[in-house]
């Protein structure tokens, strides 16, 4: 009985921690690092490190873009508000023509 108390309690656990990364994104920029919702539960992108990336890159990502990686660049200090709101209305604006 208590060894499958013990498989239950496990197996919660590893449910849990699946559940957690398939429904966060996990931005890391050098030694810090930030969460974010992902809009739907997926694998792609949990793990993120913009640590040498370009923003205009980062910010090119759909996923990304809408989880709202732009707020997290500003508090990274990699770019401004002003240049947040300019990629992101740079990239929404081609996402509409391509449709």
């Amino acid at each position: 009985m208590q060894k499958k108390i013990i498989r239950s309690a496990i197996a919660a656990v590893l449910l849990f921690c699946a559940y957690f990364l398939a429904s966060r994104h996990i931005v890391i920029y050098e030694k810090e690092y930030s969460l974010l919702d992902k809009p739907f539960l997926t694998y792609e992108y949990t793990f993120y490190h913009i640590t040498d990336k370009d923003p205009d890159d980062v910010m090119r990502i759909d996923m990304l873009r809408e989880a709202g990686v732009g707020g997290v660049l500003v508090e990274f200090g990699m770019i401004t508000e002003m240049e947040r709101e300019k990629l992101e209305a740079k990239y929404e604006y081609t996402e509409e023509q391509q449709q």
